[in-house]
């Protein structure tokens, strides 16, 4: 039986809204993904975020297959893998999204996301053409990008007219691309945060963090997780343990005050943990 819980949605520039906890699988094994997307379905997550690379929309689903969930209730995010492998024409893209569905055994995805921007090639401004095909006929209702830079974002809106509702970015404490964010703001896109919690590689570990979450009796995780929420972001935390899935959606009954956000904030350093969007080529 699964259980609701009161994540807030957040709307999106073409309408649509997406919760903003959701649960990511990245890193999680296909023969594994049916487990650990059960239980956050089950605690009650409604936003699942997959992507093709990742190799894990099969038991991705199958777990929302059998979860009992209305198809309305939930919100299925997937990516296109624009690899170098070969050039990127409207019916490879198309070609690639049919297997996306028929891996994830769906009708239609919430929300379709360019993976990365590749600039050396230029590839991204065909990619989004076709994107907006898949918007119009209805089987991705929503279409959005990851790890652009605003040059690429105001490219393929002026190419189009067409708005990516969300940029899915590595944001967390220690690297809150603050200028990025504000380029979001001010065209009408949802900024989506990957490695929220900064892969576990020390930021949970600070002290500025650790003295926060004593004085709300919450764990580091909670908090940066709430900072998030706080500034707007939407967060996709990912966890394979039942206990961590559920504590990172147990964050909607305490807030940061105006003097504990600045501290967190103030945790930047401008260090990327994943790889760079201006250089970074797709295998």
């Amino acid at each position: 039986m699964t259980v609701a819980n009161p994540v807030p949605n957040v709307t999106l520039d073409d309408g649509n809204s997406i919760p903003q906890i959701g649960f990511g699988v990245w890193q999680v094994p296909d023969d594994e993904c049916f487990t650990a997307v059960t239980s956050a379905l089950t605690i009650g997550y409604r936003s699942i975020d997959t992507a093709a690379i990742y190799g894990n929309e099969v038991g991705t689903g199958r777990a929302i297959a059998a979860a009992g969930v209305p198809r309305d209730e939930l919100f299925v995010t997937t990516k296109l893998w624009n690899s170098a492998d070969g050039p990127w024409t409207r019916d490879r893209v198309f070609t690639e999204f049919d297997a996306s569905l028929d891996r994830l055994g769906l009708d239609y995805v919430d929300l379709y996301l360019i993976h990365w921007p590749r600039p050396m090639r230029e590839d991204y401004r065909t990619i989004w053409q076709a994107f907006t095909e898949l918007k119009a006929d209805g089987r991705a209702r929503s279409i959005g990008v990851s790890n652009f830079q605003p040059e690429q974002l105001r490219t393929i809106i002026a190419d189009t007219g067409v708005v990516p509702v969300i940029n899915q970015i590595e944001v967390h404490p220690d690297f809150a691309q603050t200028e990025l964010r504000r380029v979001h703001d001010e065209l009408g896109i949802v900024t989506e945060a990957w490695s929220p919690l900064g892969q576990g590689r020390g930021l949970l570990d600070d002290p500025t963090l650790a003295r926060i979450a004593l004085e709300h009796d919450r764990s580091p995780a909670q908090v940066v997780l709430r900072w998030h929420l706080q500034i707007g972001n939407v967060a996709i935390p990912k966890s394979v343990t039942p206990h961590r899935i559920r504590q990172n959606l147990d964050v909607f009954d305490f807030e940061l005050d105006a003097a504990e956000l600045d501290a967190i904030s103030a945790l930047d350093t401008g260090n990327r943990l994943g790889g760079d969007p201006a250089t970074f080529d797709v295998g």
